[in-house]
């Protein structure tokens, strides 16, 4: 009589191990998915951990450190932040600092392509009121607009638009928009004109309503900039206010003629009148 070879006492276990094998190979496509059925895998040490996701933060704060290492701790007496890219081509090193200059020239055109990005304006536009809430109130996050109503025939008001076109092309990060006024806000009087009215985020900051706010047809385009650089709207250059143009604008407003007290010796306005 044949005996039976005893069963195998790891019958049930081998069972196990092929059911979770066919379940894996039936149940899942990809390992890396993030499902109820991956994880309990993962528990059990049947699928391997999943592998963290390297994001774009991490690759920006990755390059930072190696440059930083390289131009600090290293002693590398070139500095790349003050390089042009022309520069970085021409700059020869070794191979690990060659990597670098890679990865920081990289860096220096994802910021130039930046900068170009929220430099998109660079000229003076003309709305309607149909364009006003797309280009006002829609403008976007941490944009500032510049509108100017205006009226053909008014000397102040060309000349106004004069200067808004230079300042445009001088700070095109700053969206400056003209429209004429009853065509924008219906029935707009005249006498209000010229008017600037000063947006940020599409919530109005400053307005500038009537000659008398501008000084009359003696303004500067420096003296605009100035006015308008006290609003936030523009980052001037200018260190102080154009004394020509705030003269002209005090002593218009209140209709007094020149010497009552308010001049410097050197016939020049007080910078503090400004303010």
């Amino acid at each position: 009589m044949i005996r039976r070879p005893p069963r195998s006492t790891l019958f049930p276990y081998t069972t196990l191990f092929r059911s979770v094998v066919y379940k894996i190979g039936n149940k899942m496509q990809d390992s890396n998915a993030d499902t109820e059925w991956n994880d309990a895998l993962r528990r059990h040490n049947i699928l391997p951990a999943k592998e963290a996701e390297v994001t774009e933060e991490d690759v920006v704060k990755l390059v930072e450190e190696t440059i930083q290492h390289k131009t600090g701790a290293d002693g590398i007496k070139t500095h790349f932040k003050d390089m042009t890219l022309d520069e970085l081509d021409e700059y020869e090193d070794d191979e690990e600092d060659e990597r670098v200059l890679q990865a920081y020239r990289a860096k220096r055109i994802m910021e130039m392509k930046e900068a170009r990005m929220k430099s998109n304006y660079g000229e003076l536009l003309e709305i309607t009121a149909e364009g006003y809430v797309r280009e006002v109130n829609n403008a976007g996050e941490g944009v500032w607009v510049i509108l100017h109503l205006y009226q053909q025939g008014i000397p102040l008001c060309a000349l106004i638009n004069q200067h808004l076109s230079t300042l445009a092309s001088k700070f095109p990060q700053t969206k400056f928009l003209r429209s004429i006024s009853t065509l924008c806000i219906k029935n707009y009087p005249d006498k209000n004109l010229p008017t600037i009215f000063v947006y940020f985020e599409g919530n109005m900051k400053k307005q500038f309503v009537g000659p008398h706010e501008f000084g009359g047809t003696k303004l500067t385009a420096d003296g605009l900039e100035w006015m308008l650089s006290k609003t936030g709207a523009v980052k001037t250059d200018l260190e102080c206010p154009p004394k020509k143009a705030v003269r002209d604008a005090l002593f218009s407003s209140l209709g007094t003629a020149y010497g009552n007290g308010n001049e410097d010796s050197d016939g020049s306005v007080d910078e503090n009148d400004w303010d």
